[in-house]
């Protein structure tokens, strides 16, 4: 096995367990993706992108459908929130929204929404209110 953690690798998503998929990696290893790591549909036999995520000390694979790390996670999530933002100028999501409504709207975790609102504030590319966030007009 010559895999990494972070490593980008096909998946095909097996079989449904009480703690998420089993997947078969590259065609040739099985691992595991957690339910509280699955922010889209997935179904059994769909073949997808994916990511290690971590490979146990009794060689269990642990996969993501996220890249890994934290550069590369916040990256892809700011820029979710912000093409989000760009089609209307505003979301009706805050940090108050319901983990339920967040990835309904956006298909991230809402710990993943903070984070890239977080990131987006700071930008000064966004203004939060009590029902909404609003894009800064440039």
């Amino acid at each position: 096995m010559d895999f990494e953690e972070g490593d980008k690798v096909d998946l095909i998503i097996e079989q449904q367990t009480p703690m998420g998929y089993i997947v078969l990696i590259n065609d040739e290893f099985e691992g595991l993706l957690y339910s509280n790591e699955i922010f889209s549909d997935v179904e059994e036999g769909m073949e997808t992108e994916g990511y290690i995520k971590k490979i146990r000390e009794d060689n269990k694979i642990d996969v993501s459908l996220r890249p890994q790390g934290f550069r590369a996670v916040i990256d892809s999530d700011v820029d979710k929130v912000l093409t989000k933002l760009e089609e209307k100028g505003f979301i009706l999501l805050t940090d108050k929204s319901s983990p339920e409504s967040i990835k309904f709207h956006l298909q991230m975790s809402k710990k993943a929404f903070k984070k890239a609102v977080g990131n987006l504030y700071r930008q000064k590319l966004i203004v939060i209110s009590d029902d909404r966030i609003e894009l800064v007009e440039q």
